[in-house]
């Protein structure tokens, strides 16, 4: 339970909101141990499924299965002649081995470093070389192409071991461990305590260099087997099953695959490729997704796109009243009678469908990485989904704040993680501390004094387990460490964070109005023919937007408008795609006020994304670079009077 201060008006730092823990911890609970707990409770139940290479079958493994697996290949990591403490990187697509090979570093008592598959070759030389890895594990012939090339050319990568999953990399692991004792795993692991580094994530690098996040065991057992306790509508019952589709670069995915190890009956799969991933949700039928606001803009998107005249006119109609009716469930009297029937009529034809989609078996929706905006949260608790939208960061272990399913408020991210406490500073930034805060940044002590700030302690029954405090000399008040987030937040009467956008992002007019431009980016991106906004208006008359068209819904929207097929050039220069998406702008418009709406804007023939630079691996807009590289087309949009 949330604890909610007495006066939540806060005249300087703000008041603390805090979660106790809800599971002791120790300094034992590490990665191997979470594992050997799975099994040791459930031997012969469900750890993991895998798809068959040929067909749409899945294959369970036990736990007992999967740990022995695990340990096989991380006798293979010791033969090698990687020691307790060296860097393991791994390069791939979210899969099986992926995680069979963070379990296996973990056991052999390694340091697992991340490198996104859509890296570019500077970032991955940046990654591996500041971590110092020792050896990599890529997943096809063209990344161990790149990272070749690498160690020809870096001489800090000179030594750096490769192994190819794709040209059975991993059974050669298998083999080469046999030679070993496992005894030296078991040495390995009995060694290992929850203060000991787990991995290293490289942050996305939206506004500089990434900087290397260290978080230890602690961090990411401690936090996920409370989460377990702290959400057992999702990881707590008998049914639990999660189709990983997230990177597993991004800690989100990597926590989440600890706490289904952590949860008494969890099983996860994993989808490499999200073109299949419709198919893949049929037939694994998850209890459970965890995805980012991006795929749920898209899903939406595209059953409005797909439906055209009168089937089209049945969804938007079903969609209101899926928005009402879930809103009429905030409301002390609840939805009414009549508001109850149209959301039944609608159930079996459009809201059905949309759970049919999702694999049929979803009940809840995890979204974090960003803002989902109301709109979409209403609609798909509406239709029978309900979205609990979390908030955190890498330098968090992932979730800092989530909404519980029996308390949750639309709009809000919910309250803190157990052993976590949160707080806004006087200019509204989001200040964190607890059990999944993160040690340091790697080799960059400058950035990890920047990130942190002391407070005055709070009194002793309300700091959580785990937390970092200091003490300034005898007989001084003590301190606490707390991570400046660079977010803006408010909290609602009942605890409840909202997140109003990055403090480095916001926006100041030449006319001196504070905006945050995600309210209006959200609103946005939640139309058919919307890829990407960027929101901007630093310093001049008026808020601008520059908009990227979606290449795979643009042809669904103009068929359905009776439209002729053209491209996204084409069509960024069309005046009925131009009037059709000025509707969309006046509808975004009405949730600010006339200082803050978008009175002027253009159309970019070319999308954001991760292959250009412009898109993080986690689909954040690259901001800096983005308006460094349209310069002239933000120029443009005020060289002519707003409308």
């Amino acid at each position: 339970m949330t604890s909610i201060p007495s006066d939540p008006t806060p005249t300087g730092p703000g008041p603390v909101y805090s979660t106790p823990l809800l599971v002791p911890v120790h300094q034992g609970m590490t990665a191997p141990w979470a594992l050997a707990e799975r099994e040791r409770r459930n031997p012969q139940g469900p750890l993991v499924c895998r798809k068959a290479a040929l067909g749409r079958t899945w294959r369970t493994m036990s736990a007992s299965s999967f740990r022995a697996q695990v340990r096989e290949v991380a006798a293979g990591l010791v033969a090698c002649g990687l020691r307790p403490g060296d860097r393991l990187s791994i390069m791939s697509h979210t899969s099986y081995e992926w995680t069979l090979l963070d379990f296996a570093a973990w056991e052999a008592g390694l340091v697992v470093v991340p490198v996104y598959e859509t890296s570019s070759v500077e970032q991955a030389e940046w990654i591996l070389t500041d971590a110092g890895v020792s050896l990599i594990a890529v997943e096809d012939e063209s990344m161990e192409r790149m990272i070749e090339a690498l160690r020809r050319t870096s001489p800090a990568l000179t030594d750096l071991q490769i192994l190819n999953v794709a040209r059975e990399g991993v059974t050669e692991l298998i083999a080469a461990g046999k030679s070993v004792d496992h005894a030296e795993l078991d040495a390995r692991t009995g060694a290992l305590t929850s203060s000991d580094l787990a991995t290293i994530v490289y942050t996305s690098g939206t506004t500089g260099r990434p900087k290397g996040v260290e978080l230890t065991h602690g961090n990411l057992v401690h936090l996920s087997v409370n989460t377990v306790v702290h959400l057992p509508e999702i990881l707590g019952h008998e049914a639990v099953r999660l189709l990983l589709f997230l990177p597993l670069a991004h800690v989100l995915g990597r926590f989440v695959q600890i706490a289904i190890v952590c949860s008494p009956y969890g099983v996860m799969g994993h989808a490499p490729d999200i073109k299949n991933l419709v198919s893949d949700l049929e037939t694994f039928r998850p209890s459970f997704i965890l995805a980012v606001p991006r795929v749920f803009e898209k899903i939406y998107n595209a059953a409005d796109a797909r439906t055209s005249g009168l089937r089209q006119k049945i969804f938007r109609t079903a969609a209101k009243t899926a928005i009402a009716y879930s809103r009429a469930l905030d409301t002390p009297q609840g939805p009414s009678r009549t508001l109850r029937v149209q959301h039944r009529l609608f159930d079996r034809p459009v809201f059905s469908a949309l759970r049919r989609i999702l694999g049929g078996k979803v009940t809840h929706v995890v979204s974090g990485g960003g803002p989902l905006g109301e709109r979409l949260g209403h609609f798909y608790r509406g239709a029978g989904v309900t979205v609990l939208e979390g908030y955190g960061l890498t330098e968090t272990a992932a979730p800092a704040t989530v909404a519980q399913p029996a308390t949750m408020v639309i709009g809000t991210v919910g309250g803190p993680m157990p052993g976590t406490q949160v707080r806004l500073a006087e200019d509204g930034e989001i200040l964190i501390r607890g059990i999944g805060l993160f040690t340091r940044y790697h080799n960059n002590p400058a950035a990890t004094a920047e990130s942190l700030v002391e407070l005055p302690a709070e009194p002793a029954d309300h700091a959580p387990s785990g937390a970092a405090s200091a003490q300034e000399g005898d007989g001084a008040p003590a301190t606490e460490r707390w991570f400046r987030s660079g977010d803006i937040g408010t909290f609602d009467r009942h605890g409840f964070l909202r997140i109003t956008g990055r403090k480095k992002e916001i926006i100041v007019t030449a006319g001196g109005k504070n905006v945050a431009p995600a309210v209006l980016e959200d609103r946005l991106r939640g139309h058919p023919l919307v890829s990407q906004v960027l929101v901007v208006g630093d310093n001049r008359p008026c808020i601008g937007a520059l908009i990227t068209l979606d290449a795979e819904m643009l042809p669904l929207w103009l068929a359905n408008h009776g439209l002729e097929d053209m491209d996204v050039v084409a069509a960024a220069a069309d005046p009925r795609v131009r009037a059709a998406l000025e509707r969309a702008v006046a509808r975004a418009n009405e949730a600010v006020s006339r200082a803050e709406s978008i009175r002027t804007f253009t159309i970019l023939p070319t999308d954001f994304t991760v292959a250009n630079g412009l898109l993080t691996p986690s689909l954040k807009v690259r901001r800096a670079q983005a308006q460094e590289r349209y310069t002239a087309q933000i120029e443009e949009l005020y060289a002519l009077p707003p409308r």
